[in-house]
């Protein structure tokens, strides 16, 4: 596929603070110039949501001015703001979820919420507090994971669903299991895009629908390691202020747990999705 995307920084005249400037071959972007405190009006606001579809994951940096009820106010308008089934939301702010310590669940390669009948489309993710070293975010391109197979293995996963199911955090926080699994394709078409991506994930997934579990996990392995593939991956080292707005129809994410037990601090909001198909 011809990659057609700016390879450096765009600029729209001389006068135009907004920059963007690409972070990795595969995906991946950052944004300056961009003041969210401040408002931006519609114009700015379809800029980034285009630029969010070409590069999956979005960087806007230096919005440590946001407060958790501007987050939300720009996270609306995105979509419907999603609230957690089993996470609480942080005080007063109903759809803002506190992201901490790197976790085994956070570690692992995943997409947000999968157990879920409609997945979140996207999330917003503001850097409160950053330790000196480590904590940095991995995410990873499903779309070349499932692109780059074999044309064999792509029509055998094109006919295949996956049941999800969601993590011990459900069952502590006392809900049923049936509650909290559902089934997904195993590739599903980004609703905007029209493109293929690979919908399985190490924390959710749990089998393909009509084999056992032990059947399943070799396949499930190989494609969990295709998402992981260096070449699809960006690494995003956090600063202060930096929000990441990424396309969880179509990425997988992944921290890496080398804080050395330094705060880390991280304010998330989820869009809503639609049924994946």
């Amino acid at each position: 596929m011809t990659d057609t995307r700016p390879q450096a920084r765009e600029r729209t005249s001389t006068d135009d603070p907004f920059r963007v400037e690409r972070l990795a071959s595969a995906l991946g972007a950052l944004v300056t110039g961009v003041d969210l405190a401040a408002g931006v009006d519609d114009g700015v606001l379809a800029r980034l949501q285009g630029l969010f579809l070409e590069h999956q994951v979005l960087c806007l940096r230096g919005q440590q001015a946001m407060s958790p009820r501007q987050q939300l106010q720009f996270a609306a308008r995105w979509g419907e703001v999603s609230v957690h089934p089993y996470v609480p939301s942080i005080e007063g702010h109903p759809g803002v979820m506190k992201i901490h310590d790197p976790t085994p669940v956070t570690q692992r390669w995943h997409a947000d919420t999968t157990h879920a009948p409609r997945p979140p489309a996207l999330t917003l993710l503001l850097a409160r507090v950053i330790p000196p070293l480590g904590g940095d975010t991995m995410w990873a391109d499903a779309y070349g994971a499932y692109e780059q197979l074999s044309p064999g293995l792509r029509a055998t996963l094109d006919t295949l669903r996956a049941v999800h199911r969601g993590t011990e955090l459900a069952g502590a926080a006392g809900l049923d299991r049936d509650a909290v699994t559902t089934t997904h394709p195993v590739v599903r078409t980004h609703p905007d895009t029209g493109r293929k991506a690979l919908f399985v994930n190490g924390d959710y997934t749990s089998h393909f629908e009509g084999w056992t579990t032990e059947e399943s996990a070799p396949l499930l392995a190989y494609l969990y390691a295709q998402v992981a593939r260096p070449e699809l991956v960006y690494r995003h080292r956090w600063q202060v202020g930096d929000l990441v707005i990424w396309d969880n129809r179509c990425t997988q994410h992944a921290v890496v747990g080398d804080t050395g037990g330094a705060e880390r601090v991280l304010h998330r909001v989820t869009i809503a999705g639609d049924r994946p198909y």
